[in-house]
C-alpha cells in the first residue's frame, strides 16, 4: 500500500508538471504572437495615413488650417496648417513634418485657393474655394498627397486663412 500512494503522488506530481509546462508554453506562444501582430507594419499597402495634430506653436500670425470636415474643425483636428506662405506643416505616415511652400495663391483677392508643396517623400497639392469671407476666410476643399512611388490620396478639407 505504502508503494501504491508513492506511485500515485509520483504521477500526480508529473501530470500537473506537464500541465503547468503546456500552459506556459502556450501564454508565451501567444504573447508572442500578440507582440509581433501589435508591431507589425504594412508600409507597402499604398496608402498614405493623414493624422489629426495640433495647432503648430511655430505659426505665430497669419495662417490657414484645415480639417477634413466642419466638425473635425470646430473639434480642432487639423491635418494641415500653413504660415500663409512659407512653411506648411502636416502629419503624414507618423511623421510631423514641416515643409516649404513652393506656390500659393493670394488669399484676400481671389475666390479660389491654391497651394502647392513638395518635399523628397510627398507632393502635396491644395485647392478651395472661399465660403465665407469676413475677418476670416473660410474655404472648402481638398488636399491631395502623391508619394515618389505613385500613391495618390485625396481628401476633402474645411478650414480658414486669416490674420
Amino acid at each position: 500500500m505504502k508503494y501504491l500512494i508513492i506511485f500515485f503522488s509520483a504521477f500526480l506530481l508529473v501530470a500537473c508538471k506537464k500541465d503547468k509546462e503546456t500552459i506556459q508554453g502556450s501564454v508565451t506562444k501567444d504573447s508572442l504572437n500578440i507582440v509581433q501582430d501589435s508591431a507589425k507594419t504594412d508600409n507597402s499597402s499604398g496608402k498614405i495615413l493623414v493624422e489629426n495634430f495640433p495647432f503648430p506653436k511655430e505659426i505665430k500670425e497669419c495662417s490657414c488650417y484645415f480639417a477634413k470636415n466642419k466638425a473635425d474643425f470646430e473639434a480642432e483636428k487639423y491635418i494641415y496648417a500653413d504660415d500663409a506662405g512659407k512653411i506648411a506643416y502636416m502629419k503624414l505616415d507618423g511623421k510631423r513634418l514641416a515643409m516649404n511652400l513652393i506656390s500659393s495663391s493670394d488669399m484676400e483677392v481671389d475666390e479660389e485657393l491654391t497651394k502647392e508643396i513638395e518635399s523628397d517623400d510627398y507632393k502635396i497639392s491644395v485647392k478651395g474655394k472661399k465660403i465665407k469671407g469676413e475677418e476670416a476666410l473660410l474655404f472648402e476643399g481638398t488636399l491631395t498627397i502623391e508619394k515618389p512611388d505613385g500613391t495618390i490620396m485625396t481628401t476633402p478639407i474645411y478650414g480658414e486663412c486669416g490674420c
